[in-house]
C-alpha cells in the first residue's frame, strides 16, 4: 500500500467532499426524536437521510456491487444500510448516526447549531463531529483502499437516526436486518472521543445512563410566600432532600453501593497512564469560570470519575419561572430532569429502577414525588484486545499521527455497543472518534476538528487492510 497516497486521497476527499457536505448537513434541525417528537411531519430527519442516501449512492459508483438503502420500519426513524463488498467471508460492521442534539443556549456570537463556521482547522456547528462524519470517513476509507486495489473484507455500515435518543427504534432494525448484518468479526465505531487531537485513541469502555424527570408537587396552585412560607414545604427543598438520597452534595458522589462497580485494575492503569499522556489537560480541556477547579486534584481519579464511577446531572428545570416574572409566590410544583450516569458493566434498566424506587420512596411531608424514567441504556466494556488488531491500532496511528495508540475509558453511551457485545460476543471492537478537548458535543460551540477526522479515516483504512490480511487466509 502507498500510504502516503492513501493519506493524500483521503485529505482531498475531506477537503473536496466532506467538509462542503458536513456544512450543508449541519444546517440541517434534524433533532433526535426524544428532542422532536414531532420529526415526521417537520422532515428535517428525512432531509439529512436524503443528503446522506445521495452522497453514498454517488461513492457506490466507485465500489462495485455496493448497495445503499434507507430502511424503514413504520412509526421509527430510518436506518441507512450502505454494503460493501469484499473479499471473503469475514464481515466489518462500520456505525454511526446522523440524528442530533437539540440547539443548547450560550454559542459565541457569529456561531449557532444550525450555522455552519470554518474556522481554520475547526468546523464549528451541531452534529458534524457528533456524528455526521461517520459515514463519509468510513466509505473514504474503502474507497482510499479499493483505489489501490488493496483487499478487505465485506463492509457493512449502518447509520441510524435515534442515537442520542438512547437507540431506542436500533434493536428492530438489527432484528430486521439479522440475516444482512451477519455476524462481523470487527466492528468499527466513529462516535467516540480523544485524549488529545495527536494519536489514535481506542475507547475501552462506556458508561451506562438513565435520564428521567423527577418532579415534587406540594400544592394545587401557587400562593403567596408571605401567606404559606413557613407552612407549605418548599417543592425545591424537597427536590434537595430527594437529591442527597442519590448524591453526596459535598463531594458529588454517589451514595448508594447498588450503583457502584468494581473498577478492573487494567482500567485503572490504562487511565494512570493516559494522565501521564495529557497531563493537566484532563482538567484545563472544562471550560471553568476563573478562579474554578474539579472536584479534586488527583488527575487519574478524575478520570475514573469521568469513565467508570456513577455520577449526576441536573440538566433541565421546570416549574420556575424565568427571573423577570418571578413574583413572591411559594410555586405549586418543582421538577429537575436528571442525567444519571452509570458505570460500563451496570445494567442500566435495574439501575433505573433503582434510583427511581430511591427517589419515590417515602416523600417527605407527603409530597407528590415521582420519578419519569424517559430513557436508559446500559454502558459497554471491551473485550481483551486480538493480538492481530492491538498491532493493527498502533500500524494505524503510527501511520497518522507517527504516534502510538492511547487507551481511554468514554463518560458518554453509546447504545448500539452493548447491544452488540452481547450480540456478537466474539466480535472485536475499534471505537474511536473526533471529539476531543474543548469539541463541546452536545453544547455550545461544538465543533469539529478536521485534521482529525482525516487521520482517523486514514487509520480505519490501515485497519481494515490488517482485519483482512489477518483472516482473509482463513476463508
Amino acid at each position: 500500500m502507498d500510504t502516503e497516497r492513501l493519506k493524500q486521497r483521503i485529505g482531498d476527499m475531506w477537503d473536496d467532499e466532506i467538509i462542503p457536505e458536513l456544512t450543508d448537513y449541519i444546517r440541517i434541525p434534524n433533532k433526535s426524536p426524544m428532542f422532536d417528537p414531532d420529526w415526521e411531519a417537520h422532515g428535517y430527519m428525512d432531509a439529512a437521510v436524503t443528503q446522506f442516501e445521495r452522497w453514498a449512492k454517488a461513492k457506490a459508483e466507485a465500489l462495485p456491487g455496493a448497495v445503499v438503502e434507507v430502511v424503514r420500519l413504520e412509526g421509527r426513524t430510518p436506518v441507512i444500510l450502505i454494503d460493501v463488498p469484499g473479499e471473503g467471508e469475514e464481515i466489518v460492521l462500520l456505525y454511526g448516526h446522523l440524528d442530533k442534539q437539540p440547539e443548547m443556549t450560550g454559542w459565541t456570537d457569529g456561531l449557532g447549531p444550525w450555522i455552519p463556521h470554518l474556522a481554520e482547522d475547526r468546523l464549528y456547528g451541531r452534529g458534524g463531529a457528533d456524528d455526521g462524519y461517520a459515514m463519509f470517513g468510513s466509505l473514504a476509507a474503502i474507497i482510499a483502499l479499493r483505489e489501490q486495489n488493496i483487499s478487505h473484507a465485506r463492509c457493512v455500515v449502518l447509520i441510524e437516526a435515534c442515537e442520542e435518543s438512547g437507540s431506542y427504534d436500533l434493536p428492530f432494525y438489527i432484528d430486521h436486518l439479522a440475516d444482512r448484518l451477519g455476524k462481523p468479526s470487527l466492528v468499527i465505531c466513529l462516535d467516540s472521543g480523544c485524549g488529545n487531537y495527536d494519536q489514535l485513541w481506542l475507547t475501552t469502555s462506556l458508561r451506562g445512563m438513565t435520564a428521567g424527570t423527577l418532579s415534587v408537587h406540594v400544592l394545587e396552585e401557587g400562593v403567596h410566600s408571605g401567606k404559606g412560607s413557613g407552612i407549605v414545604p418548599s417543592s425545591f427543598r424537597i427536590l434537595r432532600q430527594l437529591l442527597s438520597r442519590l448524591e453526596d452534595e459535598e463531594s458529588g458522589a454517589i451514595r448508594p453501593a447498588e450503583l457502584h462497580v468494581e473498577i478492573p485494575a487494567d482500567r485503572i492503569e490504562q487511565a494512570r497512564q493516559a494522565v501521564v499522556i495529557l497531563g493537566d489537560e484532563v482538567r484545563t480541556s472544562m471550560p471553568f469560570v476563573e478562579g474554578m477547579h474539579p472536584v479534586t486534584e488527583d488527575l487519574t481519579e478524575l478520570t475514573l470519575n469521568g469513565t467508570w464511577r456513577p455520577q449526576l446531572a441536573v440538566t433541565g428545570v421546570g416549574g420556575v419561572p424565568p427571573i423577570e416574572n418571578a413574583g413572591n409566590v411559594l410555586r405549586p410544583f418543582t421538577s429537575l430532569k436528571l442525567s444519571m450516569r452509570f458505570p460500563p458493566t451496570l445494567d442500566a434498566k435495574s439501575g433505573a429502577a433503582f434510583v427511581k424506587a430511591l427517589l419515590e420512596k417515602d416523600p417527605p411531608y407527603g409530597a407528590k414525588v415521582t420519578f419519569e424514567i424517559n430513557s436508559f441504556a446500559t454502558g459497554w466494556a471491551a473485550p481483551e484486545l486480538a493480538p492481530w488488531l492491538a498491532e493493527s491500532l498502533d500500524r494505524a496511528s503510527d501511520l497518522a499521527f507517527g504516534k502510538p495508540t492511547a487507551f481511554l475509558g468514554e463518560g458518554g453511551s453509546i447504545p448500539f455497543m452493548a447491544m452488540l457485545g452481547e450480540k456478537f460476543p466474539d466480535a472485536q471492537f475499534m471505537i474511536t472518534g473526533v471529539l476531543g478537548p474543548h469539541s463541546n458535543a452536545h453544547g455550545p460551540n461544538e465543533f469539529l476538528h478536521i485534521p482529525m477526522g482525516k487521520a482517523v479515516t486514514v487509520a480505519v483504512a490501515q485497519v481494515l487492510k490488517d482485519h483482512y490480511a489477518a483472516h482473509g487466509l482463513n476463508n
